[in-house]
């Protein structure tokens, strides 16, 4: 594949382009679900039924802390890809070395936090009675890396707001491809248990770590930065605050919803109900990789076209995306709502959680063909760097939806209430991010084109 520089963003065919930049995204996101997937597979067969919980248990907070990074990475790429199509590139340099100081303070101050209150934050989280001890062996594993991951996840963002999205994809194979190979030495070979799952994760994203850096100072990247470019800048660091804290409300959301909704199926379930919850949990982050794919292959298009004032091309890049996204979407409902079963015995062998796993899965499921328009809507808008509507898109599926339906619906459902919540708070987040993406379409593009 060749380089696509930042240049091209602005020029290629739209279909063209957007296959280019979805595809490397796409496949990036597969290995590391697949990771993610295989990996909870191994510690599910080697270990056990309750360590796929202990791992669950501990995603929410390892999982926020590195999305400081990951919000840092797309607040600050947003800006870097409008500079770039503006030709403004002394402001992508200085963007670019603020993201790596706010990384660093961000994700080591919160990680020193998360370490001082693990036995506070493990129970909270779901980690009672036989999670809690193999939960905390991870989890303060996991933390010493968190630093690290923060960078990844940042670097990763800038790589593709540059146009080089293999380069990106690389960045996430490296640690999938590492973590599985570490998975069977820490865990298979040296019996290492539930500290081998740990430090087979750590130690794949220090690989990962080391390769971005080795890019960045490598001639493929445009992004040559100085000692200069590190001291921060308040009007950057605003704006890169005020984009990347939508990355982070839904990271913060999805960790808070991983507790809400443990505790409340624990309560119903125990830890059969959590275990299913994590499966499926595995499952959304492995089945939507080419809906995904699609939507960061369109960031930094959208944002690029928008920088240069070139809005006829923001328009087709988001009605191609849409109608991409949905394609990939509809195929992929086919497949769970039939495989379902087949699923859920990839993961355990434990009857208790077969059995109730696949009806969770369909109703979890249920309204895939459809969120690609609330991910392509929510995402349009933090790429042209509008942080309140995609605040308020990014929260309206869990926040504003989810959470409230997940607390009534048990009320007249019981815990098939739970599984419920999830295709309907989907169906109404879709039709309001319909509404928003309409009028700008409408008010903004159409009439900057005219």
């Amino acid at each position: 594949m060749a380089k696509t520089s930042s240049k091209d963003l602005g020029t290629q065919p739209i279909g063209q382009l957007l296959i280019k930049q979805a595809v490397p995204a796409s496949i990036g996101i597969l290995v590391m679900s697949l990771n993610i997937l295989v990996d909870t597979i191994f510690v599910g067969q080697w270990i056990g039924a309750t360590a796929i919980a202990a791992i669950n248990v501990v995603l929410p907070v390892s999982f926020f802390i590195a999305a400081l990074g990951m919000a840092i990475g797309v607040g600050g790429s947003s800006i870097i890809s409008r500079a770039l199509g503006a030709d403004n590139k002394p402001k992508a340099l200085k963007t670019f070395g603020n993201q790596i100081t706010l990384t660093f303070l961000f994700t080591i101050s919160f990680a020193v936090f998360g370490l001082y209150f693990v036995d506070t934050l493990i129970p909270a989280f779901g980690g009672k009675g036989n999670i809690f001890d193999p939960a905390k062996i991870y989890y303060e594993i996991i933390l010493y890396g968190v630093p690290v991951l923060g960078f990844v996840m940042m670097g990763n963002n800038v790589i593709r707001a540059e146009g080089n999205p293999k380069f990106a994809m690389y960045a996430m194979l490296i640690p999938s491809i590492g973590n599985l190979l570490f998975d069977y030495i820490f865990i298979n070979v040296l019996d290492m248990g539930m500290e081998g799952a740990a430090w087979a994760t750590t130690g794949s994203y220090i690989v990962s770590f080391l390769f971005i850096l080795w890019y960045f100072l490598s001639k493929n990247s445009e992004l040559k930065i100085n000692l200069s470019h590190f001291k921060l800048n308040k009007t950057i660091v605003s704006e890169i605050g005020s984009l990347g804290f939508v990355t982070l409300a839904r990271q913060a959301v999805v960790s808070v919803t991983f507790l809400l909704v443990n505790n409340a199926l624990f309560n119903f379930g125990g830890e059969t109900s959590v275990t299913a919850y994590a499966i499926v949990g595995r499952m959304m982050m492995f089945a939507l990789f080419p809906v995904f794919g699609i939507t960061q292959g369109f960031i930094p298009i959208a944002g690029y076209n928008y920088g240069a004032q070139q809005f006829d091309r923001v328009k087709e890049v988001i009605f191609t995306a849409i109608k991409y996204a949905t394609l990939l979407g509809a195929i992929v409902f086919i497949g769970l709502m039939v495989f379902p079963e087949v699923i859920t015995k990839w993961f355990t062998t434990d009857m208790d959680v077969v059995k109730v796993t696949p009806n969770n899965m369909r109703w979890a499921f249920a309204a895939v063909p459809i969120v690609a328009l609330q991910l392509i809507g929510a995402a349009y808008f933090q790429a042209v760097g509008k942080a309140l509507p995609a605040l308020l898109l990014t929260l309206t599926r869990q926040a504003i939806f989810f959470i409230p339906l997940m607390y009534i619906l048990p009320l007249f459902f019981g815990e098939l209430g739970i599984w419920m919540s999830f295709p309907i708070s989907d169906v109404l987040s879709t039709l309001v991010t319909a509404f928003f993406l309409r009028r700008e379409v409408k008010l903004k593009l159409n009439k900057s084109v005219a």
